[in-house]
C-alpha cells in the first residue's frame, strides 16, 4: 500500500504550498518521522518516539470543571464516543503525531457553548501520569453564542492530543490553553478551528513549562466575515523546548486574522520555535491579515527560531504582512530606567514584563491575566537569583 511522503506530497518532491498538504485520520498513512522533514526539523523527535510510533492509552482522564456548569448557564461539558458525528468535522491530521493521537483516543470531552450571554468554564487537567496518552477535546460555540473556555494543564504527562473548535455563525468564542507542566512532561497538541459567517475566535496559547511542548494551531476562516485572533505567550527555561506553529487558512471573502506570539528564553539550551503560515486563497478577496513573532533572549545559551510564511493567491486583498524579530535586551531601555535610579536587575524585569504584557493584556480573561503575570514574575525572580549567584 502506498503511503504519504513525510514532507507532505506523494513521491519524492515535497509539496511547497500549505494548500497541498496530505491529511488522514489513520496514523498508518504516514511514514515514520525521521526529523529531516520540514514539519519536524526543528523538533527533538528522538525523544517523542512513544507519542509518534507507540500505542497510546486513549481512556478517559480526570478533569476538574470550574465552576460547575449546566445547560442553564449556557455551557455543557460531556464525554462523547469517538463515533459522535461532530468528531472530525473541523479538521484532519496533517502529520504523524496528530494522526497517532486520533487513532488512539476512545472518548472525547465535548464542551458546548449555547447561551448568547458570555459564560466561562475552566477545565483543569493534572492526572495524566507517566504513560503515553491520547486525548481529544471538541469545543463548539453554537450560532450566536458567547463563551470562554480555559484549559489548564499541569503536573506530569506524556500526552498527544487533538482539539477541534467549531465557531458557528455570529458566535464569539475565546479559548485559552495553558501549558504549565512539570519539567519532565511532553505534550504534542494540534488545535483545529473552523469559523462560520461573521464568527469571531480569540485563541490563546500559553506555554510556561514542560520538557517538550509543541502546539500547532490551524484556523480555517471558512465563511464570509469571519475573524480570528491567535495570541501566544511563552517562557522557556534551561533545557525546555517550547514550539508553536500557526496556520491561518483564509478561504472566504472579507475575513480577518491577527497573529501575535511573544516569548522570553533563559538558561542553557532553552529553545523556542515559532512557525507562522498564512494562506490567502483565490476565494478570499478583501482579506486582512497580519502575523508577528518576537523573542527576547535573556541569557547566553538560548535559541529562538522564528519563520513567518505568507502565500497570497488573489490580488484583491485589504492587507497582508508579517514580522519576526529575536534579540537581547534593548540597551537604550535599560539605560533610560537605570538613569532614573532603578537598579539593573529591576530594570531588566520591568523590560521583560512590558514585553510580554502587550499580549497578556489582550487575552480578555482577568483571572488568566493575573495568573500569568504572577507566573512570569516567578520566572524573572529565578533569572535574577541565577544572575546574582
Amino acid at each position: 500500500m502506498s503511503k504519504q511522503h513525510s514532507d507532505g506530497g506523494w513521491g519524492l518532491v515535497p509539496i511547497q504550498s500549505r494548500a497541498g498538504r496530505f491529511s488522514s485520520f489513520d496514523v498508518a498513512d504516514f511514514e515514520p518521522v525521521s526529523g529531516f522533514e520540514a514539519e519536524w526539523k526543528y523538533t527533538p523527535v528522538r525523544e517523542l518516539a512513544a507519542l509518534l510510533d507507540g500505542a497510546l492509552d486513549g481512556a478517559r482522564y480526570d478533569v476538574a470543571i470550574e465552576p460547575g456548569v449546566g445547560e442553564s448557564r449556557g455551557i455543557s461539558v460531556d464525554w462523547v464516543a469517538r463515533t459522535d458525528p461532530r468528531i472530525g468535522s473541523v479538521g484532519k491530521p496533517e502529520e504523524r503525531g496528530s494522526a497517532n493521537a486520533w487513532t488512539g483516543f476512545d472518548h472525547a470531552l465535548a464542551v458546548t457553548v449555547s447561551g448568547n450571554e458570555r459564560a466561562e468554564v475552566t477545565l483543569s487537567r493534572t492526572s495524566f501520569g507517566t504513560s503515553a496518552r491520547a486525548a481529544h477535546l471538541f469545543i463548539e460555540a453554537q450560532p450566536g453564542s458567547n463563551g470562554v473556555v480555559v484549559v489548564n494543564n499541569s503536573g506530569h504527562a506524556m500526552l498527544s492530543e487533538n482539539v477541534e473548535i467549531s465557531v458557528g455563525a455570529g458566535a464569539q468564542l475565546t479559548v485559552v490553553s495553558v501549558q504549565e507542566w512539570d519539567h519532565g512532561a511532553t505534550h504534542l497538541a494540534t488545535h483545529f478551528a473552523r469559523l462560520g459567517k461573521d464568527a469571531r475566535l480569540r485563541h490563546v496559547v500559553v506555554s510556561l513549562g514542560g520538557s517538550i511542548v509543541r502546539v500547532n494551531t490551524n484556523a480555517h476562516l471558512a465563511e464570509e466575515g469571519s475573524d480570528v485572533e491567535l495570541f501566544g505567550v511563552y517562557f522557556a527555561d534551561a533545557g525546555e523546548h517550547l514550539e508553536q506553529r500557526t496556520f491561518v487558512n483564509h478561504d472566504a471573502p472579507h475575513s480577518k486574522s491577527r497573529v501575535s506570539y511573544r516569548g522570553a528564553l533563559q538558561g542553557d539550551n532553552a529553545r523556542a520555535v515559532w512557525i507562522g503560515d498564512v494562506l490567502i486563497r483565490p476565494t478570499a478577496p478583501g482579506t486582512d491579515s497580519y502575523e508577528e513573532n518576537r523573542n527576547l533572549l535573556l541569557t547566553e545559551g538560548t535559541r529562538a527560531d522564528s519563520v513567518p510564511n505568507l502565500e497570497i493567491e488573489t490580488g484583491d486583498i485589504a492587507g497582508a504582512g508579517h514580522a519576526s524579530a529575536s534579540g537581547r535586551f534593548d540597551d537604550e531601555q535599560l539605560f533610560y530606567l537605570q538613569s532614573r535610579g532603578i537598579p539593573e536587575a529591576e530594570a531588566r524585569r520591568l523590560v521583560v514584563r512590558g514585553f510580554l504584557a502587550s499580549i497578556i493584556q489582550r487575552i480578555g480573561v482577568e483571572a488568566v491575566q493575573a495568573r500569568l503575570q504572577d507566573a512570569i514574575e516567578e520566572e524573572l525572580l529565578v533569572s535574577a537569583e541565577g544572575a546574582a549567584s
